[in-house]
C-alpha cells in the first residue's frame, strides 16, 4: 500500500503527540503537588519551633513551669508538650521525604519532555504530507484508512494509559492495605488493653503496631500521588489524602487508666475507617479502570478488523 510508510509514521508521531500531552498534564500535577508540598514545609516547621519553645520553657525551670509544678501538673504538661513536638516533626521529616520523591519525578517528566517537546508540529506536518498524498491518489479507501490509524493510535495510547492507572492503583492498594492490617494491629491490642488490663506491656505492642501504620500511611500517600497522577492522564481528576495517625498516643501510656484506653481506642478505630473508605475508594477505581481497559480492547480489535477488510479488498 502506498500509505504504509506514512501510516506508520503517523502512528509513531501521533504517540509522541500523546506523550507530549500526558507528561504535560504529569508536570501540572507535579506542580501542584510541589506547591502543596511547600506550603505544608513552612506551615510545620513554624509549628516546630513553637512545639519546641513550649517543651524549653517548662524544661528549664522558667516561670511556665514553675506555674505547672504549683498546679501539681509539669511533669504531665511536659510529656504532653514532648508529644506534641515529636508529632510535629515526623509529620515535617514525612513531608521532607515527600518533597524528594515528588522533585525526582518532576525530574524524569522534564527529561521526556525535553525529547518530544517538537512533536505537534512533526505530527502536524506529517497530517498535511498525508493530506497530498489522498489527493493525488483519488483512491477512495485512503481516508477511511487514515481515520482508522489515529484512532488506532488513540486506541493504543487509551489502553495503555489505562493500564498504567491500573497498576498504579494496584500499587496503591496494596499501600492502604498494608496501613489497615497495621492500624489492625494496634486495635487489636488496644481492645486487649480495655478488656484485661494490658498495661505497659499493651501499651508497647500498640505503639510499635501505630508506629508501623505511621510510616506505611507515608508510602500510601506516595502510591496514592502517583495514581492520581496516572488518572489524571486519562482525564480523571482526584486527589486523595491519607489521614494522619496520631502518634502523640504514646505519650497516654504515662496517663494510663480505663478512660485513656477507650479514647485511644475511638481514635484508633476512627482512623481505620477513615482508611477503610480510602481503600474502597482504590478498589472501586481500580474495577473501573479494568472495565474501561477492556471496552478499549474491543474498540481496537474493531479497528484492526476494518483495516484488514480494507487492505484485503
Amino acid at each position: 500500500m502506498i500509505f504504509d510508510g506514512i501510516d506508520d509514521d503517523l502512528r509513531a508521531a501521533r504517540e509522541r503527540v500523546r506523550r507530549l500531552e500526558r507528561l504535560t498534564t504529569q508536570r501540572q500535577g507535579l506542580a501542584l503537588q510541589l506547591d502543596e508540598v511547600g506550603r505544608l514545609l513552612v506551615e510545620l516547621e513554624e509549628r516546630l519551633a513553637e512545639e519546641e519553645k513550649d517543651v524549653s520553657r517548662l524544661e528549664s525551670g522558667g516561670f511556665t513551669a514553675f506555674l505547672a509544678g504549683l498546679a501539681g501538673s509539669k511533669e504531665e504538661r511536659l510529656a504532653k508538650e514532648r508529644a506534641e513536638a515529636q508529632a510535629v516533626r515526623q509529620r515535617l521529616d514525612g513531608q521532607r521525604s515527600r518533597l524528594g520523591w515528588l522533585e525526582t519525578d518532576m525530574a524524569a517528566v522534564e527529561s521526556g519532555l525535553a525529547e518530544v517537546g517538537t512533536a505537534r508540529e512533526e505530527y502536524a506536518a506529517l497530517l498535511e504530507r498525508k493530506e497530498r498524498m489522498l489527493v493525488e491518489s483519488g483512491d477512495p479507501r485512503g481516508r477511511e484508512l487514515a481515520d482508522i490509524a489515529g484512532r488506532l493510535a488513540d486506541t493504543a495510547a487509551g489502553l495503555r494509559e489505562h493500564e498504567e492507572a491500573r497498576q498504579a492503583g494496584t500499587e496503591a492498594a496494596q499501600a492502604v492495605g498494608q496501613v489497615l492490617h497495621s492500624l489492625g494491629g494496634a486495635r487489636g491490642a488496644s481492645r486487649w488493653d480495655m478488656l484485661s488490663g494490658g498495661g505497659g506491656f499493651a501499651d508497647m505492642v500498640e505503639h510499635g503496631h501505630l508506629r508501623n501504620a505511621d510510616e506505611a500511611a507515608w508510602h500510601a500517600q506516595r502510591a496514592l500521588d502517583v495514581l492520581s497522577r496516572e488518572l489524571a492522564d486519562i482525564g480523571v481528576q482526584a486527589n486523595p489524602r491519607m489521614p494522619e495517625v496520631d502518634t502523640r498516643w504514646f505519650a497516654d501510656m504515662f496517663f494510663d487508666n480505663i478512660v485513656v484506653d477507650a479514647i485511644k481506642h475511638q481514635r484508633i478505630a476512627r482512623t481505620g475507617e477513615a482508611v477503610a473508605e480510602i481503600a474502597q475508594w482504590v478498589r472501586d477505581t481500580v474495577t473501573s479502570l479494568t472495565a474501561r481497559h477492556a471496552e478499549l480492547e474491543r474498540q481496537r480489535d474493531e479497528l484492526v478488523t476494518r483495516r484488514e477488510e480494507l487492505l484485503a479488498s
